[in-house]
Formats: C-alpha cells, sequence, structure tokens
C-alpha cells in the first residue's frame, strides 16, 4: 500500500482569506484520509485566524494545534486582516520560500498554496509576476506552464486548460507567441495528461489569436502567417493525437460550456488558450468556486486554488473554501500518481 503523499502548505497572505479557507478546508476529515500536511506560516496568526472565526459562530474549522507547521516568524504586530500591506507580503513572501526549500530538499512531493497579493510583494521588494514564476525559478525550471483544471459539480465533466502566456500586459502577447514557445507549451501539456491523467492520445484544442481567426488575415495574420502553418507541421509530427484549431476564440468555449452545465459529450481532452484572459474568463465564469491552478513542468506538484486575497471580505467568515479543498484533493491525487 502506497503511503500517503506530503503536502506543504504556506498560509499566503496572512491580511488576506488565506487563513480563513485553509481552515474551514482542512475541517474535512476526507482530506486527511488522501494525504499528510505540514503548514507553513506563523503559529500566532494562525491561531488568532482560528479564534476570530470561532467567535463568529464558524463551528466547521480545523484547530492549528492540529497540524505540524513550520515556524516562518512574521511581523505580527503589522498584519491586521483586510488591511494588507508591505508587511503582510514579506511574509507571504517568506512563507511560500521556506516551503519551495523543503520541498526541493525531499521532505514533500508537493506545494499547495494560498492565496497572496502581486503588489504586496513588491512592496516587500519582490519583484515577481506570480507565484508561479517563483516556483520555476527556485525550481531551475524555464520550461513551465499554468494549467488550470475544474469539475462539474453538475455533469462530472473536467475542464483543462492550458495558457500559452501568463502575467504579461495584452500588447505583448503577439510578439511573445512563437512557434517554439507553443510547441513545447503542447508537449507540457501532453506529457501532463499522460503522466497526470492518464490520457495517452489526447484531443487538444488550440484557440486562434485574433477575431475568428483573423478571417483569413482580414482580422489579424498570425494566424495565416506562422499559426496555421505550426498546427500543420505539430499534426504531421504527432499522428496519433488530435489537434484542432485555430478555434475562433468566441466559439472555442461554446462545447465546454454544454460539458460543463448539462454533460454534452466532448472529445477535447484539454485546450490550449492563447493568452490570460482568453483562457481564464471562461474558466472563471464556469468554476470560479472550484478551479485549481496547476503549475506544470515542475519536479514536484503545485496546485493552487484559483481566487485573490479578496482582502475586502478578509475575517468576516464568508470565504468560500471550495476551491482551496480542491487544490488540496487534487495535489494529494496527483502526488499519489507519483509515488
Amino acid at each position: 500500500m502506497k503511503p500517503k503523499p506530503h503536502l506543504a502548505i504556506p498560509i499566503g497572505d496572512p491580511a488576506g482569506i488565506g487563513t480563513e479557507v485553509l481552515l474551514k478546508a482542512l475541517a474535512d476529515p476526507t482530506i486527511h484520509e488522501k494525504c499528510q500536511i505540514c503548514l507553513f506560516g506563523t503559529k500566532t496568526l494562525l491561531k488568532s485566524a482560528y479564534q476570530h472565526l470561532r467567535a463568529k459562530e464558524i463551528e466547521d474549522l480545523a484547530d492549528p494545534e492540529q497540524f505540524s507547521l513550520v515556524e516562518v516568524p512574521g511581523d505580527r504586530a503589522a498584519i491586521k486582516w483586510g488591511e494588507g500591506n508591505a508587511a503582510s507580503g514579506e511574509a507571504s513572501f517568506a512563507y511560500l520560500q521556506a516551503a519551495i526549500d523543503r520541498t526541493l530538499g525531499g521532505e514533500f512531493q508537493g506545494i499547495v498554496t494560498a492565496p497572496i497579493a502581486k503588489s504586496l510583494w513588491k512592496a516587500a521588494g519582490y519583484d515577481y509576476p506570480g507565484q508561479t514564476e517563483v516556483l520555476a525559478e527556485k525550481a531551475g525550471c524555464d520550461r513551465y506552464g499554468m494549467l488550470f483544471v475544474a469539475r462539474s459539480p453538475h455533469s462530472d465533466y473536467a475542464l483543462i486548460v492550458l495558457l500559452a502566456t501568463t502575467h504579461i500586459p495584452l500588447n505583448q502577447v503577439p510578439e511573445t507567441l512563437t512557434p517554439e514557445l507553443l510547441a513545447w507549451k503542447l508537449d507540457l501539456l501532453i506529457h501532463c495528461l499522460k503522466t497526470d491523467f492518464g490520457v495517452e492520445n489526447p484531443c487538444i484544442a488550440v484557440s486562434g489569436l485574433n477575431p475568428h481567426s483573423g478571417e483569413g488575415g482580414q482580422l489579424g495574420t498570425e494566424e495565416q502567417e506562422w499559426l496555421i502553418p505550426w498546427l500543420d507541421k505539430e499534426r504531421r509530427d504527432r499522428p496519433n493525437m488530435r489537434l484542432l484549431g485555430p478555434v475562433p476564440p468566441d466559439t472555442l468555449w461554446v462545447q465546454p460550456g454544454r460539458s460543463w452545465y448539462v454533460g454534452t459529450p466532448n472529445p477535447v481532452h484539454a485546450y490550449l488558450a492563447l493568452y490570460h484572459d482568453q483562457g481564464l474568463i471562461p474558466v472563471k465564469l464556469m468554476a470560479f468556486d472550484r478551479a485549481i491552478n496547476t503549475t506544470i513542468g515542475l519536479p514536484f506538484i503545485r496546485t493552487s486554488p484559483d481566487h485573490g486575497t479578496a482582502f475586502d471580505i478578509a475575517g468576516q467568515g464568508i470565504a468560500d473554501a471550495t476551491s482551496m479543498k480542491a487544490a488540496i484533493v487534487l495535489a494529494a491525487e496527483l502526488a499519489m500518481r507519483r509515488i
């Protein structure tokens, strides 16, 4: 019988909803049947969060005393719920860095990251686009991808979306996209589908860049100049898989939407979106409370809930822990495949 995987969970920005969704998610006993968990954070902050939420008569909470904790000191006096600042940004970066170091040292098979605020990292002196880029840099990976996974509560359909580009301005997308970039993103996606989801010969749909995929060059030339030739080459080089596209961005999501809400059969195993909002607007429309951000290409599992710090509701006891719970469960399941 395989041992349960060990997961590291840095608690994110302590001024946001990270501690709340974690304490709510970890109250589910089924999670502990799947994995062993170690939190990375400041014990006094976790305890005060627990006591604050209990005072609001929220009973379904995990007691932080019941969990292993790697203490990462922080300036507790400067951190207040709902008031993110440089101190909370500094703390969240330190939690993540400690979790990465211990995971790379072999103690954990995966990391589940709670939400952080990129602007507060910058205020603390850390200029990164997001946690994904820190994870990749610390792990020494120059080829990685941001994959989103969600399971429909209506039909059990699994939505899988990979972003070709991530945290860059929209006007940089056309110059960043190249056949070489898409080729290695596609490699990552194919490997992930095989290794983590058991799909040997996938069907993958690739989005166009321009409206109507350029409409024969009338609405943009990228499809005609390189995207269609690249897809044709990939089809020749990968005869055992189906590669659809470039699918017009406005119709790409019709079929997964039907599959998500009514269970319409869908032969497509995964979608490759070319930029951030092209992929994440439909993902968040369908699965805002249960989508999981997964970084592929790392030497360990990494998942995260697909929401932010929500400073505006921090401390009120109303944060939804569904996505955090799903992120922990998926990390445990993926890690089990690799043990």
